[in-house]
C-alpha cells in the first residue's frame, strides 16, 4: 500500500503501510508540502532500522521493545500479521488511523490507534486481545514516535514537595533515558514532558518534539537512540509483575500517550497541548478562589471562618474553599481520614452557618477530601481493615500517619462514592479540593500489584460524582503539584499547582508546569507576607502578580491584613479579573530572556496581550536586557503601556509613564528598554493593537 499522511497547522505524520508487520512511522514533523510522499520514500527509507507501531526484534529493532510479556511461562515473541488499516483523515485537518493485527501463533491481537488533531498534536494508544485458551501475562506495552538524527538534547523535570517542575537538560546520546514513577500518582518528579530537540533549542527556538503520557498511577517515559542511527521518544503506563494477565478474551487497552512537536520552539510544542484541553473540556469563568488552609489550618472556629469569609468577599473573591478539619476527629493529621461525616463538636449545625453566610456574600462554597485515604486512628479503619490498600493483615509503611484505601474494593469504592454524594447533595457544593496526600507503597489488591485498579478506580469515581453533579468543579491536589496529567485533567477542571506559595519558587514552578498545563487550570494563590515554607517575606505586589498569571486566589489569613493590604489586594484581583478573558484563553508566550535573573513570559490574543517581567533575584549585569515581547504580528502596531502599581524604586524608561506606539516587528526584534527592578519585582505589560496609519 501507498504511504498515508496526516497533515494539520504545519505537521505531517507519514505512516508506511507496507506490511506484512505494522506500519512504521517514517516522519513525524514539519509539513512536507504537496510533494508525492511515494516519491519521497528512498530519503525516508534511508534510516534503515525505523520501528513499526509497536518497536519489536522481528523487525530488527534492537532496542527496548514496546511489548513483552509472556505466556504460561514461555515467551512468545510477536510477529505481528497486517489484518486491516482504516483510515479517517482530511488534508489538513487531521485524521485517525485504526490498525488492526495478529499473531496467531502467539495468540494475540492488537488495535492501534493514532490520531492527529486539527492543531497537530498526535495521539496513541494500543489495545493488545489475548485469543489463546492459556493466561498472558502482560509486562509492558508502551507507545513511541521515531524523532530524527537532529534531535540532540533532552529536556525533562523533576522535583519534590513544594519545589516541582525543576528542568534538567543533557546530551541525546546512545542508549536509553528513562524516567520511571512507581509512587502510585504522577508524583512531585513526574517528568510531564519528556522532549528531544535540536541543540539549544528554547523556548521560541529549535525544533522539538515531546511525549506525555495520560496516566495518573505509575507510569514511564523514555528516550533511545541506538547505533544505527534511530531514536524515539516513547510513553506508557510502568507495570509490575503480575499487574495485568489476560485470560482468553480479555484486553488491555494503554492510556493515550501525546506527542506533539515544534518548528519553533517549546511555546508551539506546549499550545497545542493547551489548544487540544481547551478544546475537550471548555469551562467557565475561573472565579477567584480563597482556600482557608494557611490561614487556620486545623482551628475552624466558627467565628474566625466568618470573619474570614467576610474580608474576602471584601477583597473581590468568588469562591470560599473549607480545608482539612470539618470531619469527625480531625483535629490534627492522625485521625479522622476516612470519616466523612461532619464533626457534631465543631460543627454542631453542620456546615450550613458557614455554607450559608458564604453565600450570602455572593461567593460559592467548596470543600476538602482526601477520598482515596485512610488514617489507621479511624471509625472506617476499624471497622474495615481489609478496605486498606495491601497485603492482608500488613500494613504498609505509614506516610503522614495514613495509608490507602482500596477503591478497587467495591465496598470501599461505595462509601466513598456515597458519602461524597451525600455531602455534595446537602451542601449543594460547587467544588471540591480532591487532595491525595502520600504515596502509594506496597499496593496489593486480590493477591495483585495494584496501582492499575486504583487508578482506574479513582477515575471511576470521579466520572460518576460529573454525572451526578454536572455543575460541581473538583480540584486535584496531590501534596501540591504530585497528580498532574492529562489523565486526571480529563475528569478536574484544575490542579494544585505546589503547596509552596512563595512567589519566588511559584515563578519557575507555573513556568515550567505551563508547558503542559494552560493557566486556567492552574491553581495559583497569593500567600502570606511571610513564607511558611521558605521563610521569605516577598511584597504583595510580587505575589499578587505572580498568581494573576493562572487560575488566581488566596492563601493568606486576610482577617490579620491591614487595611491598605486588604485595599492593595482588591486592587490586584481587579486588575485580575480585567484581563481574566485574555489570560485564560490566550497563547502563552515565554521569552528567551538573555538574563538568568529575570523572566519574561505573556498571554497573547490577536488583539490584545499582556506580559510580566519579573526580576527574580539581582542582576549580574549593570544594566537590563531589552524586554523582546514575543508572540505579536509582526505587521501590526501595537500600543505599549504599563499596568498595575509601580514596584517601588523602579527606574523604569518613558514607554511605562505613557503609552508609546510600536510595530509588532520592533517590539519582537528590538523589544523595550528593560527596567531597572529590585529582586521579587514585577511589571505587567498590556499591548493592545491598532489601526495601522
Amino acid at each position: 500500500m501507498s504511504p498515508l499522511i496526516l497533515s494539520a497547522a504545519g505537521v505531517a505524520l507519514v505512516l508506511d503501510r507496507s506490511g506484512p508487520g505494522l506500519p512504521r512511522i517514517r516522519h513525524f514533523g514539519r509539513d512536507l508540502g504537496p510533494a508525492d510522499v511515494t516519491e519521497l520514500m528512498p530519503v525516508l527509507e534511508s534510516v534503515v532500522a525505523v520501528p513499526r507501531l509497536v518497536p519489536a526484534q522481528a523487525d530488527a529493532w534492537y532496542g527496548r521493545p514496546g511489548l513483552s510479556g509472556s505466556r504460561a511461562g514461555e515467551h512468545w515473541p510477536v510477529r505481528w500479521n497486517l489484518e486491516d488499516l482504516v483510515v479517517k483523515a482530511t488534508p489538513g485537518s487531521g485524521g485517525t488511523v485504526t490498525v488492526t493485527c495478529s499473531d496467531r501463533e502467539a495468540g494475540l491481537e492488537l488495535v492501534s490507534e493514532i490520531a492527529m488533531d486539527v492543531r497537530g498534536l498526535v495521539t496513541m494508544r494500543h489495545t493488545l486481545l489475548n485469543v489463546a485458551a492459556t493466561l498472558y501475562r502482560l509486562a509492558g506495552l508502551t507507545c513511541a514516535i521515531p524523532v530524527p538524527a537532529r534531535a540532540r538534547e533532552l529536556l525533562d523535570f523533576t522535583g519534590r514537595w513544594s519545589l516541582e517542575k525543576v528542568p534538567q537538560r543533557r546530551v541525546f546520546e546512545h542508549g536509553v533515558w528513562s524516567r520511571e514513577n512507581r509512587r502510585g500518582r504522577t508524583g512531585h518528579d513526574g517528568t510531564g514532558l519528556l522532549v528531544a530537540g535540536t541543540e539549544g533549542f528554547g523556548f521560541r527556538t529549535g525544533e522539538v518534539w515531546a511525549v506525555h503520557t495520560a496516566w495518573s498511577g505509575d507510569h514511564l517515559h523514555y528516550a533511545e537512540r541506538l547505533h544505527e542511527g534511530t531514536a524515539l521518544l516513547a510513553g506508557g503506563e510502568l507495570l509490575e509483575s503480575g499487574e495485568i494477565t489476560l485470560e482468553q478474551g480479555e484486553s488491555y487497552r494503554t492510556p493515550l500517550v501525546y506527542f506533539t512537536w515544534s518548528g519553533g520552539g517549546l511555546d508551539e510544542a506546549s499550545g497545542r497541548l493547551h489548544d487540544h484541553l481547551r478544546e475537550t473540556r471548555p469551562l467557565p469563568v475561573r472565579p477567584v478562589t480563597l482556600n482557608n488552609w494557611e490561614a487556620t489550618y486545623f482551628d475552624h472556629s466558627l467565628d474566625r471562618l466568618l470573619a474570614l469569609a467576610d474580608r474576602a468577599a471584601t477583597a473581590g473573591i468568588e469562591r470560599f474553599v473549607l480545608d482539612d478539619g470539618w470531619f469527625r476527629h480531625r483535629r490534627d493529621d492522625r485521625a479522622g481520614l476516612g470519616d466523612w461525616y461532619v464533626d457534631e463538636d465543631v460543627w454542631p449545625r453542620g456546615l450550613h452557618p458557614l455554607a450559608d453566610r458564604v453565600r450570602e456574600l455572593g461567593m460559592q462554597f467548596g470543600l476538602w477530601f482526601e477520598p482515596e485515604m485512610v488514617n489507621p486512628d479511624s471509625d472506617l479503619a476499624r471497622e474495615h481493615p481489609f478496605w486498606i490498600l495491601g497485603v492482608p493483615g500488613r500494613l504498609p509503611p505509614p506516610q503522614r500517619h495514613q495509608q490507602v484505601l482500596d477503591l478497587a474494593r467495591p465496598e470501599a469504592y461505595d462509601y466513598v462514592l456515597g458519602r461524597l454524594d451525600a455531602l455534595v447533595t446537602e451542601y449543594a457544593l460547587d467544588y471540591i479540593k480532591w487532595d491525595h496526600n502520600r504515596d502509594i507503597a506496597e499496593p496489593v489488591h486480590a493477591g495483585v500489584p495494584g496501582v492499575h485498579a486504583q487508578t482506574l478506580a479513582t477515575y471511576r469515581l470521579l466520572d460518576e460524582l460529573h454525572r451526578r453533579h454536572p455543575r460541581l468543579e473538583i480540584e486535584s491536589c496531590s501534596s501540591g503539584g504530585a497528580r498532574i496529567d492529562f489523565g486526571v485533567l480529563a475528569r478536574t477542571e484544575r490542579v494544585w499547582t505546589s503547596d509552596a506559595n512563595d512567589a519566588l519558587d511559584r515563578q519557575s514552578i507555573q513556568r515550567w508546569t505551563g508547558l503542559l498545563v494552560p493557566p486556567e487550570r492552574m491553581g495559583s494563590h497569593v500567600g502570606a507576607p511571610h513564607d511558611h515554607i521558605t521563610g521569605r517575606s516577598l511584597p504583595l505586589a510580587f505575589r499578587a502578580a505572580t498568581a494573576m498569571f493562572g487560575h488566581m486566589g488566596v492563601e493568606w489569613d486576610l482577617t490579620t491584613a491591614s487595611e491598605a493590604e486588604l485595599t492593595e489586594l482588591a486592587g490586584w484581583i481587579a486588575l485580575h479579573k480585567r484581563f481574566r478573558p485574555l489570560l485564560h484563553t490566550g497563547r502563552v508566550v515565554r521569552a528567551d530572556h538573555p538574563d538568568p535573573t529575570a523572566l519574561l513570559h505573556g498571554v497573547v490574543l490577536p488583539e490584545r496581550a499582556l506580559y510580566a517581567f519579573a526580576q527574580l533575584t539581582t542582576r549580574v549585569d549593570s544594566g537590563p536586557a531589552p524586554l523582546r515581547l514575543p508572540g505579536l504580528d509582526p505587521a501590526a502596531d501595537y500600543v505599549v503601556r504599563r499596568v498595575g502599581p509601580l514596584p517601588p524604586n523602579a527606574a523604569v524608561p518613558g514607554w511605562a509613564d505613557e503609552p508609546i506606539r510600536l510595530p509588532g516587528a520592533a517590539l519582537a526584534e528590538l523589544g523595550l528598554p528593560g527596567p531597572a527592578l529590585r529582586p521579587a519585582s514585577v511589571v505587567l505589560i498590556e499591548v493592545e493593537r491598532v489601526q495601522r496609519v
